[in-house]
């Protein structure tokens, strides 16, 4: 394990600073109201004078000890049962009096803008701050806001009680938490560390340790290593890059000598720079988290993950790193660490994506599988056009549900919804087995909703549910022998299916995804084509390079149709596909393919009777359409000019009608057009670029930030091949003889 020298660098500036004050000093954690954590050994500490004697009083006990030579002194108080207001006394040249001291239950509330969001952004604020008079006991330590690229060993904050005039400032879901097991253990002070910030992602949050400790996260703990003065990766980058540096210093100084010209000084390169943005991986840790350890705490509340959201089952990765570290440093391996499922929500366009977060679902699912950790399930309490649902009582209050059953032992608690168990096969129907099922209902009375089930000839399709004691019964008519569910799967999916408890059920799926054959199912002549190439795009990078190619094979047979059939994969949809096929072009075999400089194949020209079948909802459907469409194939560079006088095609955009460059190993076009529909049926171009090629079915929109899209609708510039985790290009003829 790297011991990193900031950690030193940290030691040495506390040591250079806080002795110059010859005083007692305490970290800001240890001020008037705080709340210390009931029935374990406090841990108090500070600064002072090297060598000076500390005494520290409360309650009537006290402990003692000594500052070492760097000022320091760290001690514990006996165990406390919950109670106060006491004083608290640290003695030594000076004397430090706390008062409005609480021993009770001591809570880190952490993540982004959802735990940052305040009790006045939530539902019902008048009422909330009207009741707040009789919370006083429910206490926060704001921190403020500090990434810092090396361990801080101080933060700044204090502790205030809720009151009317305060608990607008309280994180709602931390408030709403302690109002609830408020209930169960009346009379206890519940203190409230808020360490949060919104549009972060999980990493800042993550100490290097972490970092290094899960495989997967190799390449985030080597980015670290390598911003950080003293490790091998960063002295190896900086001494090459002195190198370079006084390798332009020497050519400099010869040019006062003999007048040639300088160029430029070499850059730091920017993987060299220091840690200092929210969202660099340790900096929130460093600056906002590591100030707390080692105040005693009885658990973590966790909300963050939108800014993660397409990590996939890697944030699994990233929140075992982040779990496992924090339980290390606070050396409780059983540290209670209960967090939010995210709630649906549009995410941009509602249509768009719409399996956006189904991974990060099963991701979050997954920790569940780690030891002491609870997920609290809001998806019938967000809001899919608000990123900010503001009804954050519902989500403190399962977040307490889970510390009061598996925390507080109050056993009688249901804490979770229905969790998916298992899935039997029977027939045309799928039997959907569930634990924390007593009552299965749903809380409108009607069918279960979300649910959806595939079979090898039926994509993805709603089911019909049932619930039939305590399991879920899902057929279709259209879907024979299913062997594939999913639940809840779409990002702005708000399903209806609860227990007895009120308790909602989280998104899983279940089964084999069926094998499609999107061809055979929705394009009625496929059988009377022949295949010529099957190229699977990007395989071989930037090469194309077909894993079937019958060209030469046969060469020579007279064909009358040539079509085309895209499947693409997007990372969080389902697969799309386009079918289109037009009278032949050419009867070279070995000009249909993509139109490499190699093939010899360039046509801009007019096609007759365009047929289209997709799947893609902005592909308008075609059938024999006459004077409707055209193709531009060549590997040549091409300008926004409409060359050949195509309909309606423009002269200042990349559309369906553009004009040859001379240069023939150039940029590279494979589109297909409807211009009656004004619309792109597919394009695959730039093919040179492996999976930076743009491609697409259907018309592309303006990237935000990209202005060179802004006039564009055949994917031109869009650099977009690696969006897909699959794409597959097959060619076909209709021979006549």
């Amino acid at each position: 394990m790297h011991i990193l020298p900031p950690n030193r660098l940290a030691a040495v500036l506390l040591a250079i600073t806080f002795p110059l004050l010859a005083e007692v000093r305490l970290p800001s954690l240890f001020s008037n109201h705080l709340v210390l954590q009931q029935n374990q050994p406090i841990a108090i500490w500070g600064w002072a004078e090297p060598g000076e004697d500390i005494t520290i009083t409360l309650n009537q006990r006290q402990t003692a000890c000594r500052a070492d030579a760097d000022g320091k002194w760290i001690t514990r108080l006996p165990a406390e049962k919950a109670g106060g207001p006491f004083e608290l006394t640290v003695e030594g040249k000076n004397t430090i009096v706390l008062e409005d001291v609480m021993v009770g239950e001591v809570w880190l509330c952490s993540g982004q803008s959802n735990m940052a969001m305040s009790v006045q952004e939530c539902l019902n604020f008048p009422q909330e701050r009207e009741e707040a008079a009789a919370f006083g006991h429910v206490r926060q330590f704001k921190v403020l806001h500090r990434p810092s690229p090396v361990p801080q060993l101080d933060c700044e904050g204090n502790w205030v009680p809720a009151a009317p005039e305060t608990v607008d400032a309280f994180t709602a879901t931390g408030y709403f938490f302690a109002k609830t097991v408020s209930e169960k253990l009346p009379g206890v002070a519940i203190g409230l560390i808020n360490a949060s910030w919104g549009g972060t992602r999980i990493e800042p949050w993550t100490p290097i340790s972490g970092l290094e400790r899960i495989p997967a996260l190799q390449s985030i703990h080597e980015d670290v290593l390598r911003r950080s003065p003293g490790t091998r990766l960063y002295e190896e980058g900086i001494r090459a890059y002195l190198r370079k540096l006084e390798a332009w210093s020497q050519d400099a100084k010869l040019s006062l000598a003999d007048s040639h010209s300088v160029e430029p000084p070499p850059v730091l390169p920017q993987k060299y720079h220091p840690l200092t943005s929210k969202n660099h991986p340790t900096t929130l840790f460093n600056g906002m988290i590591r100030p707390l350890i080692p105040y005693n705490i009885r658990g973590v509340l966790w909300y963050q993950g939108e800014a993660n959201l397409r990590d996939g089952m890697l944030y699994y990765s990233k929140m075992k790193a982040l779990l496992l570290s924090w339980r290390d440093l606070w050396m409780d391996r059983h540290l209670p660490f209960y967090f939010v499922q995210l709630p649906p929500y549009q995410y941009g366009d509602p249509n768009d994506e719409p399996e956006l977060l189904g991974e990060m679902w099963n991701a979050q699912a997954a920790c569940e599988n780690l030891q002491d950790i609870g997920m609290a399930v809001i998806n019938d309490v967000g809001d899919v056009k608000d990123i900010h649902p503001k009804n954050k009582q519902e989500v403190g209050r399962r977040l307490a549900l889970l510390a009061l059953a598996k925390t507080y032992g109050f056993l009688e608690i249901q804490c979770h919804g229905p969790r998916f168990r298992h899935m039997d096969k029977d027939g045309d129907t799928l039997k959907i087995q569930f634990d924390y099922a007593d009552g299965l209902t749903t809380r409108d009375g009607e069918a279960p909703s979300c649910f959806e089930i595939a079979g090898p000839e039926a994509d993805y399709t709603p089911a019909n549910a049932v619930i039939q004691d305590n399991m879920v019964i899902l057929s279709h008519p259209d879907v024979k022998a299913p062997t594939a569910m999913r639940f809840a799967w779409r990002k702005t999916a708000v399903p209806n299916l609860t227990n007895a408890a009120g308790l909602s059920c989280s998104p899983f799926q279940a089964g084999d995804e069926p094998m499609i054959d999107f061809l055979k199912l929705h394009v009625p002549d496929s059988k009377q084509l022949d295949m010529i190439y099957d190229l699977h795009i990007a395989s071989h990078g930037n090469q194309v390079i077909y894993s079937t190619d019958y060209s030469k094979k046969l060469v020579g047979r007279p064909f009358d149709r040539v079509a085309y059939f895209l499947e693409l994969h997007p990372k969080f949809d389902r697969p799309r596909f386009v079918y289109v096929a037009m009278d032949a072009f050419t009867q070279d075999l070995s000009k249909i393919g993509v139109p490499t400089v190699s093939s010899g194949a360039s046509f801009q020209m007019k096609v007759d009777h365009l047929t289209v079948i997709s799947n893609h909802p902005g592909v308008t459907a075609a059938e024999n359409l006459q004077d409707a469409g055209c193709i531009e194939f060549f590997p040549n560079n091409y300008r926004e000019v409409n060359g050949i006088g195509i309909p309606d095609a423009k002269d200042n955009a990349f559309d369906f009608g553009d004009s040859i460059q001379p240069n023939e190993d150039g940029y590279g076009s494979m589109q297909v057009h409807n211009y009656a529909a004004k619309q792109t049926v597919f394009a695959y171009n730039n093919w040179r670029k492996g999976e930076d090629c743009d491609l697409g079915i259907g018309n592309s929109h303006p990237i935000p930030n990209h202005p060179r899209t802004e006039k564009v609708t055949d994917w031109t510039y869009n650099a977009n091949g690696a969006n897909y985790t699959s794409k597959r290009l097959r060619i076909f003829v209709h021979f006549t003889e």
